[in-house]
């Protein structure tokens, strides 16, 4: 069983819009990216996988997009935009990494996209739109797939598989280089706030990201998951609750429009920053999960 287990059914995790992107703890994305090239290299049971999956809810489907996809999982194809398809379409995760294993696959990408940074996205198309609306997918590079999860009305999470182009294999920093960025990034920004004249001016605000610390417990990774990735992915998540903290009553300690519209922008590389933080941790789990299997070969 996983080494941190699930610490019980949860919901996707998503804010509001705002000037900045925001997630508080990782992403289902990162889940999948993790523990299925876990189980992949024989680091995991498939079951290990599938009670990591339930932190972000109890149902999960997997649907395809388009044909490439669906002969590749051996699915059907739900159009996306069809107001008539079924909400209850698609099979269970257990099919899913059944047709990994079958593929002979050993690792997955997770990508974090934003606006500005499309990186790994492999150029327009509907995977593309799809990773970059939801900002998350996993991409099984190794088959041209990837995928993007949407929490559906009945609050289960619909994976929907796509064709392709795009890679995570070096889209990434290494972690050491993501993880001194982000420390970097937490400097500059405490600066950048101060010269403005934005700091929190209430006495609650510690304790505010306290609760949501507390709130947001870190999903569970495999036993095997690397001291240096687990740290990086807490340092992570612990900026973004004070992000969020920090855009919670705009515009907050600024005084104008334009004073709130410079906080964003100061806030701007510090989200960019936990962004590549979250996919360095995870292309380095999976680094290592891949690196056990090369060695038994």
């Amino acid at each position: 069983m996983p080494g941190q287990g699930p610490r019980g059914p949860g919901t996707v995790h998503r804010r509001a819009a705002c000037p900045v992107s925001l997630t508080v703890v990782c992403c289902p994305s990162a889940t999948l990216a993790v523990w299925s090239s876990a189980w992949l290299t024989q680091r995991a049971a498939s079951d290990d996988v599938l009670d990591a999956l339930l932190y972000w809810t109890q149902r999960h489907r997997v649907l395809a997009a388009d044909d490439g996809a669906a002969e590749t999982f051996d699915l059907a194809v739900v159009p996306v935009a069809d107001p008539a398809a079924d909400p209850a379409a698609g099979v269970a995760p257990a099919h899913l990494l059944a047709a990994l294993r079958r593929h002979g696959l050993t690792r997955a990408a997770l990508l974090l996209p934003e606006a500005g940074d499309v990186r790994g996205l492999g150029g327009p198309g509907p995977f593309s739109r799809a990773a970059l609306a939801r900002g998350e997918a996993v991409v099984f590079d190794e088959i041209g797939i990837g995928l993007v999860p949407e929490q559906a009305d009945d609050g289960s999470l619909r994976w929907t598989a796509y064709t392709a182009a795009g890679s995570g294999d070096s889209v990434t920093s290494g972690i050491s280089e993501a993880e001194r960025e982000l420390r970097d990034a937490v400097r500059s920004s405490a600066d950048e706030l101060d010269a403005l004249d934005v700091a929190r001016a209430h006495p609650g605000a510690h304790d505010s990201v306290r609760r949501r610390l507390v709130a947001s417990p870190q999903p569970p990774w495999p036993d095997d998951m690397p001291a240096q990735a687990l740290r990086v992915l807490q340092r992570a998540d612990e900026v973004d609750t004070i992000l969020a903290a920090a855009t919670d009553d705009e515009p907050g300690g600024a005084q104008s429009a334009s004073a709130a519209r410079s906080r964003s922008e100061a806030l701007r590389p510090l989200a960019a920053a936990v962004r590549e933080a979250r996919c360095a941790a995870v292309s380095e789990a999976v680094r290592l999960f891949a690196g056990y299997a090369d060695r038994r070969r």
